[in-house]
């Protein structure tokens, strides 16, 4: 009978103390589960930047190309505090690196690895180096594209002049203009910044209108000295010296050949009879 009694309350602590390690185990599952789910939603929380990388690409040109030669010219220091700033673009990091292979191959600077086309670096960068963006508000550099004409340059094929123009979206743009030609040159700062506002406001401002007038970037652009040239003007210093000693050498044969023949003809001349 106590033996039996034993038997039971053995069987009895077995099956609870069981019982208690499949539940801790279902509960241990369970908060693992939530815990992959809960850094996998992070994760993709974090992939999530509301910024166009190809508007924010198509501002920065149009900087570097029209404002930044001037702003060069005239040494001046463009402060953190203007959107304008290189560090005020959260793709400026990862664009530096970007590096041109081919013709259209590009390599990742951050771990090497080469793509066909551009677009598949960027889908890379989202993807692998998400964490290297700055990431902060007023850093999307695409926000001034209204102001910085950039429908220009990404859509440089398609006809954009015989699109309707919304008078309330130039006056907007107009406004986001003129107050980054404030924040960035202020007028009282020095005659450099004074010079450089009215220049942003011809280049950039006064063509936000309905009435026609001034164009985009009526001040010019950087200027850019083509590969093609470069190419053909160390050719043609490479080739010159050539050229100058063919006509040297066909020169001086000539020179020989009329001597010779001033001989011959001397020659001749003394073997007649007299």
């Amino acid at each position: 009978m106590d033996r039996t009694r034993a038997t039971l309350l053995y069987m009895f602590l077995s099956i609870a103390l069981f019982g208690r390690g499949t539940i801790t185990q279902g509960n241990q599952d369970t908060e693992g589960y939530t815990a992959k789910r809960t850094q996998k939603q992070e994760e993709q929380h974090t992939h999530e930047v509301h910024c166009s990388r190809e508007r924010s690409r198509a501002a920065w040109k149009i900087i570097e190309e029209y404002l930044m030669p001037f702003v060069e010219q005239e040494k001046f220091e463009i402060s953190r505090n203007c959107r304008l700033h290189p560090e005020n673009d959260i793709f400026r990091d990862q664009e530096q690196h970007k590096i041109p292979v081919d013709i259209n191959d590009w390599r990742c600077g951050y771990c090497n690895k080469i793509f066909e086309v551009e677009k598949f670096l960027d889908q890379h960068f989202d993807s692998r180096h998400y964490d290297l963006l700055n990431v902060s508000h007023s850093k999307c550099l695409a926000d001034l594209c209204g102001a910085l004409h950039c429908d220009l340059v990404v859509d440089s094929n398609s006809k954009l002049s015989k699109i309707k123009c919304n008078t309330a979206a130039a006056a907007r743009n107009h406004h986001l203009c003129e107050s980054l030609a404030s924040s960035c040159f202020p007028v009282n700062h020095s005659p450099s910044a004074n010079r450089l506002h009215e220049l942003f406001l011809r280049q950039f401002c006064d063509p936000h209108t309905c009435s026609g007038g001034r164009k985009p970037f009526s001040r010019g652009r950087r200027k850019h000295t083509s590969i093609l040239y470069l190419a053909i003007s160390i050719l043609t210093l490479m080739l010159l010296p050539v050229f100058y000693v063919i006509v040297y050498l066909y020169q001086r044969e000539n020179r020989k050949g009329t001597q010779v023949l001033k001989r011959v003809s001397q020659l001749g001349q003394k073997a007649k009879p007299s």
